[in-house]
């Protein structure tokens, strides 16, 4: 009878050292995960609306693989210069090398031309003020604007800038849970999913 017990008490704790062990590596793994290769992060302001809203949470491919950015990658990144350091959710324009330049047409509506050629931005959100502006991008840099154009700091404003590519943070993959509409309070679930 004592043997069986003490058979039952070693079963029990070895069960519990089993279950215990597979936490710990469970545990190890995703934090991995989240540090190597997705992070979480949420969206602080209006400067990406239409595509992003105030209070939506993303989920980033992390810096260490997402490879070389492009135009049309939304990118969260880090500058100390601005707002002590907050993480900034932006478009990236144009990389290393390119020319930007924000100017009006012949009908006068501004557009922003990457190496002279216009580019088509179904995404942004109402026509852009005309600010004249002219750069090229730095190695090493990316050049980045918000889709609500005329309420966005970004590499347009000084405290901005370029933007150097150890202070991107990662690449915007998709929205892991909306936020909640100004007016009424409600969120659109059906805006979960990949954002270009």
């Amino acid at each position: 009878m004592k043997k069986e017990k003490d058979q039952e008490q070693r079963g029990f704790l070895y069960d519990f050292y089993s279950l215990l062990h597979d936490l710990v590596y469970i545990l190890a793994a995703i934090t991995l995960i989240f540090v190597f290769c997705v992070r979480l992060v949420g969206v602080n302001g209006d400067s990406m609306f239409p595509t992003l809203h105030d209070g939506d949470y993303l989920a980033l491919q992390s810096n260490v693989l997402m490879g070389d950015l492009e135009y049309g990658d939304i990118i969260v990144a880090r500058k100390l210069s601005f707002e002590n350091g907050e993480p900034i959710v932006k478009r990236v324009i144009a990389t290393e090398g390119q020319t930007v330049r924000i100017c009006e047409d012949d009908n006068g509506v501004t557009h922003v031309y990457v190496d002279g050629v216009a580019l088509d931005e179904p995404y942004i959100n109402g026509d852009m003020v005309n600010t004249p502006y002219y750069t090229v991008v730095e190695d090493d840099c990316i050049f980045v604007m918000g889709d609500n154009r005329n309420h966005s700091s970004d590499s347009r404003v000084a405290s901005i800038g370029q933007i150097r590519l150890d202070q991107v943070l990662g690449k915007v993959l998709f929205i892991v849970f909306p936020g909640a509409d100004k007016v009424t309070n409600e969120r659109d679930y059906s805006r979960i999913g990949s954002v270009n």
